[in-house]
């Protein structure tokens, strides 16, 4: 972890969220002397999951892993942050500790904002409440996604919905399977890495993906889709 090229207002910064537009010149003045920005390279851990949470985090540039421990050594990959997603966002209301931990699958860029500072503005202002809030539920949607995921679906459907989800349009020009293991794909479908292994051929042999090295490259995506619907 280092330091990054602090921009030291956020008005100058080509890469803040729209909510951020949101603000006045002296919320942003005021937002901007309560933040930090950190450079991690891939691997390094932003967050680990029961830590205590002081700053809701911003990412500026980068990938970032998000997964929860759910056993000694049993892991489940809940999500990957891009450009313009919050972390570690429940803290802003009342949360002490990092509901997950978070990993930097490439080298990343963030802000690490004061939780107390961010929920100031948001009382203080509700168009800027509205947009960050909105913005975060997204995640709930996710989550509840993949808790149908974990319950309800075989293997093969778990698999389906977890490459779809890698492979959606909002990973766009990030090409993330270059940044994942075959275990990282698994953790994502909540199965053991051989049986990852083994459907990804099967899926291959049918002729629904593309595997080059580590890239899995979508070809039958309305097939993949009835996998995952069907479980």
């Amino acid at each position: 972890m280092q330091e990054g090229k602090n921009i030291n207002n956020c008005r100058d910064c080509k890469k803040t969220s729209k909510c951020f537009h949101h603000l006045y010149p002296d919320e942003l003045d005021f937002i901007s002397s309560k933040k930090k920005q950190l450079c991690y390279e891939q691997g390094e851990n932003l967050f680990k999951q029961d830590a205590f949470s002081p700053y809701v985090i911003y990412v500026v540039e980068g990938l970032v892993k998000l997964h929860l421990q759910t056993g000694n050594s049993k892991k489940i990959n809940i999500k990957i942050a891009k450009t313009g997603d919050f972390l570690a966002f429940s803290s802003v209301f009342g949360d002490d500790c990092y509901n997950y931990s978070a990993v930097a699958l490439k080298d990343s860029v963030v802000c690490m904002i004061d939780k107390q500072a961010l929920y100031k503005l948001m009382k203080k202002n509700s168009e800027f409440a509205i947009r960050i809030a909105s913005r975060n539920c997204r995640d709930e949607n996710r989550l509840l996604e993949l808790l149908t995921d974990i319950n309800y679906k075989h293997m093969r459907g778990k698999l389906a919905s977890a490459l779809l989800y890698l492979s959606s349009p909002e990973f766009d020009g990030f090409s993330v399977f270059q940044y994942l293991t075959r275990q990282d794909i698994a953790e994502f479908a909540s199965i053991s890495t051989e049986s990852a292994i083994k459907f990804l051929k099967e899926f291959e042999k049918e002729g629904i993906v593309n595997i080059a090295g580590k890239c899995v490259g979508i070809m039958d995506a309305s097939r993949l889709e009835d996998i995952a619907q069907k479980g």
